[in-house]
């Protein structure tokens, strides 16, 4: 991507709408919100790149979460297999840019960020950012491989008993339009309806708190982000030191100092706001590191010099 052109501040004043395009066509299959059922075809066998319940009516594809749950305890099925190898295609692809531009549920909290009331920052909450690999060891990977029914499968301990995209996308509009499945509500649902007004409650306040600090997906990707082929790229021979990139991120990250922290979901906001440019896209092998050191000693050369 060349520098000149204005690739990474068009993509990233469009964001918004790539956001909502990526939601409806993660959840094409409209109609099934008004029947109370769900979309069986074959492109269930295909994850979707983001957090998207597979019990949502709409739902294209699978949740790669969930997926990877569902058979992660028997050595019987190949899919887990296929589902790592896809997680590690979209990480060494895309990193968190995932997260920033293709994520409903992370969309979800934005939008609720949006509602005018007092904001807080999570500068000073930042180890429970370490939260969410913890979840996904023990609950994604851990758990379904050591507790297994007869069948030898384990339960999808993230998907039942926390993540808060289930109730939202599947149990409600399911209930609403379901009577059989109304009636079957439980406890188990309430305890996640519990957990879903609490994400909906911090959204408000905090900015994309689930994605910081629960979501195992985006704590895959993370992973990733430093060696995606996507990533953030800072010329520090236009950077003026202004530090309105770091005030505007709402994840917490410098990108002069660390411009692929496991942290950025490569949301744009840093580029909208440098005043001179300093701050874009880059996709490709080629992540100027040697560039950046050496724009970064001219930099303090020259300023040594005046």
């Amino acid at each position: 991507m060349d520098s000149k052109k204005p690739f990474s501040p068009l993509l990233a004043r469009w964001r918004g709408l790539v956001q909502a395009c990526a939601a409806l066509l993660t959840n094409l299959h409209l109609p099934n919100f008004f029947k109370g059922e769900l979309y069986r075809g074959a492109g269930k066998t295909v994850c979707v790149p983001g957090l998207n319940c597979y019990s949502c009516p709409g739902a294209a594809g699978a949740c790669p979460i969930g997926a990877f749950q569902a058979v992660v305890g028997s050595s019987k099925f190949q899919f887990s297999y296929y589902i790592t190898g896809i997680l590690i295609l979209l990480g060494v692809l895309l990193g968190r840019f995932i997260c920033g531009f293709l994520c409903p549920f992370g969309w979800f909290q934005e939008l609720l960020h949006k509602i005018p009331t007092k904001k807080l920052s999570t500068k000073r909450l930042k180890p429970l950012t370490y939260l969410k690999y913890v979840i996904l060891v023990v609950m994604v990977f851990l758990l379904p491989v050591l507790v297994v029914n007869e069948a030898g499968l384990g339960n999808p301990f993230f998907c039942k008993y926390l993540c808060p995209q289930g109730v939202l996308e599947g149990a409600i509009p399911l209930s609403l339009t379901n009577a059989p499945i109304r009636a079957a509500l439980g406890k188990l649902f309430s305890w996640k309806l519990c957990v879903l007004v609490t994400v909906v409650v911090l959204s408000v306040v905090f900015y994309r708190p689930f994605c910081k600090w629960i979501c195992p997906l985006g704590a895959v990707y993370a992973l990733f982000n430093r060696v995606s082929l996507l990533s953030m790229q800072v010329d520090h021979n236009k950077c003026i030191s202004c530090g309105k990139c770091a005030r505007v991120c709402g994840m917490d990250v410098d990108v002069c100092k660390t411009p692929n922290s496991t942290e950025c979901i490569r949301c744009g906001k840093c580029v909208s706001a440098c005043p001179t440019q300093a701050v874009r896209f880059r996709y490709g092998f080629d992540r100027g590191g040697a560039y950046s050191k050496l724009s970064q000693k001219t930099t303090i050369d020259e300023r040594k010099g005046d």
